[in-house]
């Protein structure tokens, strides 16, 4: 095993007896760790995890500015001012945002300043351009103004000025460690003048299937062979849980050296290595066969429907690493469902997430269905928001057969299924993990029914 699973390769060995989901995703954490945090530039940082708090090292904004087109003013003024008995100040000058050049307003008169622009020193309000009559703020060639604005009300004490630090104060924490940087986080860190962020890089993954009957994509087929997808299906999930994925050609099913040699080499540019097929009890289970020989892994047989076998192990890399190895079972649906359950929830650790498990949300079944007694069983299923405030109403997709990908295709969710429950009732409030990016409006529904 990994280091960090503190499991040495001598007692790397095959488990006797069926384990939970809860200890086999406990020791898939274990083996993995976040990479050191780099700096990177901030575009590059969106979907990654911040390894350090950013502090604002000035306010926000860093000068009084206005907060609309108008005219800035000193209050005193404009004592009276109204309809019915408007004020007239000369405009000396123009604050367009980004002046070049701070200007002082003196008594008894007003510059003309657009929203952003800087309020000048004497000025203690601005003036909307809407209660004036617009006027000569520019000379007819342009220049600084020397027209006159007639005015009719007086502005309250710092109208529709926003004060230096009104956003953000010096000091203040901007993004805290461990958040996901988002899109509205770039906003303010480029707004206080960050560039980059210190986060957890993106893991590196490779994925390898293996079967003698695989053939690439797009391939001719003959007789008992099918495509490789279980490869494409699971270097997209990787790179939708915010891991650096890719995939290697297929290997075949000799348990020789051409297997140890492929693991290893790819570990060589890999942070976690996953493998599809070959993890059973058959006469062609290569990858446990060669693993086991080797003294790298350790084959479980987990209580859950689908995906039973596991394994998790260590493989050699060039440089000497220790990379993690998370073998799954070659049936497309049991290696997406064990994608989900044990693989994504390591990515995220190894991101940097502190809660590495989807949350999973609420939802009514609207049919029954029976559940094999002594395994938790993750049911493909179509979750859909009842409306009118009824929250979630959940339905299974197709059958349980772990070959069914077309079933698996046309689901959103993962309805989990206690290990002792037998059956599923009609009406029943169950747990569902929600897949991808599920509607909009699923996910606002979801929103007030999260579990514990």
């Amino acid at each position: 095993m990994s280091p960090a699973s503190g499991e040495s390769r001598a007692s790397a060995t095959a488990a006797s007896g069926p384990i939970s989901v809860d200890d086999h995703l406990a020791a898939c954490l274990a083996a993995v760790a976040p990479r050191p945090p780099e700096q990177v530039d901030l575009l590059d940082a969106v979907g990654c995890v911040l390894a350090a708090d950013v502090v604002a090292a000035a306010p926000l904004p860093p000068f009084d500015a206005s907060a609309m087109d108008g005219y800035a003013v000193r209050r005193d003024d404009l004592s009276g001012a109204g309809e019915g008995s408007p004020v007239r100040l000369p405009v000396t000058g123009d604050l367009p945002a980004g002046a070049p050049a701070p200007l002082t307003l003196e008594p008894g008169t007003a510059i003309r300043i657009m929203t952003g622009g800087p309020v000048p020193a004497g000025a203690d309000a601005v003036v909307p351009v809407e209660v004036t009559d617009a006027g000569g703020g520019t000379d007819a060639d342009g220049g600084p103004g020397t027209g006159s604005v007639v005015i009719t009300e007086q502005p309250r004490p710092g109208a529709h000025v926003r004060p230096a630090g009104d956003g953000v104060r010096a000091g203040d924490l901007l993004v805290g460690a461990g958040t996901r940087l988002a899109p509205r986080h770039v906003a303010l860190l480029a707004a206080a003048g960050h560039a980059r962020a210190s986060v957890h890089p993106r893991p590196r993954v490779v994925v390898v299937s293996t079967g003698d009957e695989l053939v690439e994509v797009g391939d001719p087929l003959a007789f008992g062979q099918v495509h490789d997808s279980n490869s494409l299906a699971l270097v997209a999930a990787a790179r939708a849980a915010g891991a650096q994925a890719e995939r290697v050609r297929a290997v075949g099913d000799d348990p020789g050296p051409a297997l140890l040699a492929v693991l290893r080499e790819a570990a060589g540019r890999a942070d976690l290595l996953v493998t599809t097929g070959g993890v059973s009890a058959g006469a062609y289970d290569v990858v446990k066969a060669v693993l086991s020989a080797s003294g790298d892994a350790r084959f479980v047989q987990v209580a859950m429907q689908p995906g039973k076998p596991q394994g998790l192990g260590a493989v050699t890399a060039p440089d000497g690493r220790e990379v993690p190895v998370m073998t799954l079972p070659g049936n497309p649906v049991s290696a997406y469902v064990s994608f989900e359950v044990f693989v994504r929830p390591a990515l995220r650790a190894m991101l940097g997430h502190a809660s590495p498990s989807r949350v999973p949300v609420a939802a009514t079944a609207s049919q029954g269905w029976t559940s094999a007694p002594g395994k938790r069983q993750f049911v493909r299923a179509l979750v859909t928001d009842q409306g009118d405030g009824e929250g979630l109403s959940v339905a299974p997709v197709g059958g349980h057969g772990s070959h069914l990908v077309a079933d698996l295709a046309h689901a959103n969710a993962l309805v989990d299924v206690p290990a002792d429950a037998t059956a599923v009732s009609a009406g029943e409030v169950v747990r569902c993990l929600l897949l991808d990016d599920v509607d909009v409006v699923v996910a606002d529904a979801a929103a007030g029914e999260r579990l514990p």
